[in-house]
């Protein structure tokens, strides 16, 4: 998303700008909710919420990636190594990402449900930081 921001640049800008925090919002609350509406709720036969497969996975990827492409499109209007400012993007993402799977494991384990609706109400802050950064 990043590079595609990039080079999406000037000829879109003006169009996604005002729209991208709204959809990354509205993304990350719908998510959000949804995790915390199951976590206190009983799953029929075994059924758990499961983030890393399905819509919710393209739903929750489409909503961080926002950023991603914004931060993409300012990139194209300043004098950026992009293949550096990409790689450098993708390997911090990977670390974090890979990092938040092992303690996320790990947590989840100690916490169990609790785990579920605390990760709901981080995806619901940042989709807020996201929107008030819009606005403010």
């Amino acid at each position: 998303m990043f590079v595609l921001g990039w080079l999406a640049g000037h000829a879109f800008v003006e169009y996604i700008a005002d729209y991208a925090p709204w959809v990354a919002f509205a993304l990350l609350v719908l998510v959000g909710s949804r995790m915390i509406w199951e976590s206190f709720h009983e799953k029929e036969s075994g059924e758990n919420l499961d983030i890393t497969r399905g819509i919710l996975l393209l739903t929750l990827s489409i909503a961080t990636s926002i950023d991603s492409l914004a931060v993409g499109l300012s990139f194209a209007f300043l004098k950026v190594n992009i293949v550096l400012a990409a790689a450098t993007v993708s390997t911090v993402t990977f670390i974090v990402t890979i990092t938040g799977f092992i303690v996320g494991n790990r947590m989840g384990a100690l916490m169990g449900k609790r785990a579920e609706a605390i990760g709901g109400a981080i995806l619901i802050v940042i989709g807020l930081r996201i929107l008030l950064e819009h606005i403010l």
